[in-house]
């Protein structure tokens, strides 16, 4: 386990009661057909997911003592309603969930005792990092719940306009990185982390040229309106297995209307917003665009490379503009939608590239894989079952929580993933 950087249970009770007034904030309409909704592969019945976040809290802050010593649940047969590693997705929606005024209850009872605790054993050192993983842990179900509401076209559960912070003239072009021996991955003293981020390894980065900022719906409108969708030598084989599947004309969302591109943003039509990045494409589309521009998408390394080095101070940062928490000046996290590319000067990361955190996430060319001397964390499931089936994403979205992200943070779907809030950027190729 991971020591933490901010492990004050103060602090840690303020980030449990910040990540459940916002999984509250995203999920408070759910009522009637909506707590199960839909059977797809792409989303949970929420009913199921709102319980198994609770689960999930009470199981490591509460129950869990290590070497298979397990206390009970405070809800009967909890073990076998919400371990997601034992209940197979498609079962959830038959299952005999509590209803959703059990299921808060259930939520606000498991908090209240993780309180209690935290206040009880200060230094309980094991404890803490629970309580940090719980927090994170629903912070990233509430990302997902985001993911839900646009799969089904509900409400956009932040209504306000993004706030444009710091736009510049247009921000076009490459970024010129030398490359270099570089240390990916996480080191031991900057805080909790996640095994898959564990632990920092040198690489070698050849020189190279990134995108100062990610693919824009412009940049993607293009590659639509040349028939991108259709044309076989833009898709390499398994995406053109995807593609013969899926058989779109344009990324998912996309609407055409009177010979025009529109798109559907949770429950409204709204135009292309040109200068926003491209978001809902799958790494599949991702790589189409990629060859059709002459481009590629970067490594994993590269990107954490241009995001995290600091060439004229020879020091890898916590985030693109430095160690200073993720404020809104710095990146566009926890809003209502995208905002342009060129927004969020100061976020700037000192390789020059803009927006490496917040807006959309970023797939990278890198499948998702353990680094060298990977070791499972307690909760052995986060990683290691995906290793080899899932690509690498990088940077977080404009739905992503402030406390989750830094630059050395890998997300991870299946390519063929165009639900999540994802674009792009690429790279010059060599």
């Amino acid at each position: 386990m991971t020591p933490l950087a901010h492990d004050d249970p103060n602090s840690l009770a303020c980030q449990l009661r910040a990540s459940r007034g916002r999984l509250a904030q995203i999920t408070g309409d759910f009522e009637g057909e909506r707590l199960l909704g839909p059977k797809l592969a792409i989303v949970n019945p929420p009913l199921w997911e709102l319980g198994h976040v609770a689960y999930f809290q009470e199981y490591w802050c509460l129950r869990y003592r290590g070497a298979g010593d397990l206390l009970p649940s405070l809800l009967p047969n909890a073990d076998k309603l919400y371990d997601s590693a034992k209940v197979a997705h498609d079962t959830r929606w038959d299952l005999p969930l509590p209803d959703i005024t059990a299921t808060r209850k259930y939520q606000a009872d498991v908090l209240q005792r993780v309180m209690h605790r935290l206040e009880r054993e200060p230094e309980n050192e094991a404890l803490k990092y629970f309580v940090q993983l719980a927090a994170l842990h629903e912070d990233m179900h509430a990302e997902a719940f985001h993911y839900t509401r646009q799969t089904l076209a509900y409400t956009n559960p932040y209504p306000d306009a993004p706030v444009e912070n710091g736009s510049g003239p247009a921000t076009n072009g490459d970024i010129e990185i030398a490359g270099g021996v570089f240390l990916l991955g996480a080191h031991a003293a900057g805080g909790f982390v996640f095994d898959n981020e564990k632990w920092a390894h040198e690489v070698r980065i050849a020189p190279y040229r990134i995108a100062r900022v990610p693919v824009t719906y412009a940049d993607y409108l293009d590659f639509v309106e040349a028939d991108g969708y259709l044309r076989r030598e833009f898709w390499e084989d398994e995406s053109w297995s995807w593609q013969a599947t899926a058989q779109l004309r344009a990324p998912r969302y996309w609407i055409r209307r009177n010979d025009t591109w529109m798109l559907r943003r949770f429950d409204a039509t709204v135009p292309l917003p040109l200068r926003h990045p491209v978001m809902h494409v799958n790494w599949h589309e991702a790589r189409a665009y990629c060859r059709y521009a002459r481009r590629r998408l970067p490594t994993e390394a590269e990107w954490e490379y241009a995001a995290a080095w600091d060439a004229s101070n020879l020091n890898k940062q916590r985030y693109p503009w430095g160690d200073n928490f993720p404020e809104a000046a710095y990146a566009n996290l926890e809003s209502s939608g995208t905002v342009m590319v060129d927004s969020h000067m100061r976020g700037d990361s000192a390789s020059g590239c803009r927006q490496m955190l917040g807006n959309v996430w970023e797939w990278t060319e890198s499948a998702f894989g353990p680094y060298p001397g990977f070791v499972a964390d307690p909760y052995k499931e986060y990683s290691q079952p995906w290793f080899g089936t899932h690509k690498v994403l990088r940077g977080g979205s404009f739905a992503t929580s402030r406390r989750l992200i830094r630059n050395t943070w890998r997300n991870f779907f299946t390519p063929d993933r165009g639900d999540v809030f994802a674009g792009f950027r690429t790279c010059a190729l060599a």
